[in-house]
This record gives structure tokens, C-alpha cells and sequence, in this order.
């Protein structure tokens, strides 16, 4: 579960990249210049994945953690690395 701490986190990062993405729309409706457009995505894209793995980090240190205290981890393991396969593709 989140964490109030976390989701406050999640939540103001969030709202940021929401503005990155709207000054993107921004940029693109100016017609500015391409390579400027295209580091405000990879901005957004890195942002995005930062936000991710705060969420991951606290998915591991409650979720998981509890499944192997509880000797039943294997699913929330397999579940973990599938999640974390398709994060880095």
C-alpha cells in the first residue's frame, strides 16, 4: 500500500510533469525547434520513471516484504519482476 508520505511524493511530482506536458503542447503549437521539443520529452519521460520507482521502492518494502515474512512470496516476487521487465523495456 502507499504510504501518505509516498502519494504526497507521487502526487506533487505528478502535477509537475502534468506541466512539463502542457508546456510541451505549448512548445509543439509554437512550432519551436524540434531537438528543443524532443529534451523536454526525454525531461518527462525520466520524470515519469523516477515517479515509478519511488512507487516500486515502497511496493518492496511493504508489499513484498510482508509476502516474505509471511513465507509467501513467490507470487508477489514473480509479479514484482514482471512489472520491473516491462518498466526497462
Amino acid at each position: 500500500m502507499i504510504n501518505e508520505d509516498t502519494k504526497r511524493d507521487a502526487l506533487e511530482r505528478l502535477k509537475k510533469i502534468a506541466g512539463q506536458v502542457g508546456g510541451i503542447e505549448r512548445m509543439i503549437d509554437k512550432e519551436r525547434y524540434c531537438i528543443d521539443v524532443i529534451n523536454q520529452i526525454t525531461a518527462v519521460k525520466r520524470a515519469l520513471d523516477q515517479t515509478a520507482l519511488i512507487i516500486m521502492k515502497k511496493h518492496i518494502e511493504t508489499c513484498v516484504s510482508e509476502a516474505i515474512k509471511k513465507d509467501n512470496s513467490r507470487d508477489k516476487i514473480d509479479e514484482l519482476l514482471d512489472t520491473v521487465n516491462k518498466f526497462i523495456r
